[in-house]
């Protein structure tokens, strides 16, 4: 199968990859075909770095030229006006901007979705590596925060997307598990309903804990994304067969409701997104 010209995969492998996979591969070999060093930018570069993307990855391949009048157009790369990205970093054998450089250049080049989705995966996995840097007594850096994020996009100070770069640094939280429940708050927000506070620990009758996703304190309710998937994905059940595993979330919400805490407003489920899932 030919990626570009000149460059190849096997054709068994790309027939029995996805997408995911698909458009890193495809911008590492528009890197390689092009004349000169480049530095990958925007989407191309979070492809690298494994950011979350809901929906269909594009088919062009980003690059960063500070020199660059405008988006200018190649016919391998579009490349972005921008602050210099310092040197820039080695990610899947490209040269890419930093992770941090890259949220912020999504942040302003996007939208409010793309954003949170990643930017909520970045936080999530930093906080994740970092702890356990800390628990194996590695000596790995500190894990990137909002704050680092803010500093970035002070020193990139992007002349377009300002506003909606530094709303959705704001909108962000690490505590969202997956990019369905990053999807599910910025709807919320954009709906005009109260973005819900997550991951909200239950404890239920029987001296055992429950965590839900949402929960909208205020008016008592909780919401799941994809709680099916909670209950019966292989890695949850945990050797439990499928039908004792519906037992038990039928369960849960029966004791739900009777300790009385909140009422269940619903699930959403991958099936239910632009694309059919998130690499979160």
């Amino acid at each position: 199968m030919r990626i570009r010209r000149g460059i190849f995969v096997w054709g068994t492998l790309w027939r029995e990859s996805d997408p995911d996979d698909r458009y890193p591969w495809f911008v590492r070999a528009s890197a390689a075909s092009a004349v000169g060093p480049v530095v990958l930018s925007h989407i191309s570069a979070a492809a690298l770095h494994g950011l979350p993307y809901i929906g269909l990855w594009p088919r062009e391949v980003h690059s960063l030229n500070p020199e660059a009048t405008g988006g200018s157009h190649t016919r391998l790369l579009t490349a972005h006006r921008g602050a210099p990205a310092p040197g820039g970093v080695e990610v899947a054998g490209c040269t890419a901007t930093s992770l941090v450089r890259t949220l912020v250049d999504v942040a302003a080049g996007t939208n409010l979705l793309t954003a949170v989705v990643m930017i909520d995966h970045a936080l999530r996995v930093e906080q994740a590596r970092a702890a356990d840097d800390v628990r194996l007594g590695r000596g790995g850096a500190g894990a990137i925060t909002k704050d680092d994020l803010l500093t970035e996009f002070a020193l990139v100070n992007p002349r377009r997307g300002y506003r909606q770069a530094e709303a959705a640094i704001a909108f962000a939280n690490p505590l969202s598990a997956n990019g369905g429940e990053s999807l599910s708050r910025v709807r919320s927000f954009e709906l005009g309903f109260v973005v819900p506070e997550l991951q909200v620990c239950f404890p239920n009758v029987r001296g055992h804990d429950y965590w839900v996703d949402f929960y909208w304190r205020a008016v008592r309710m909780i919401g799941e994304f994809d709680g099916h998937q909670k209950y019966t994905r292989g890695r949850i059940l945990a050797g439990r067969d499928l039908p004792r595993s519906s037992c038990r979330r039928r369960s849960a919400r029966t004791h739900f409701g009777t300790a009385q805490t909140a009422s269940c407003a619903g699930t959403g489920n991958w099936s239910s997104l632009p694309g059919g899932s998130a690499n979160a």
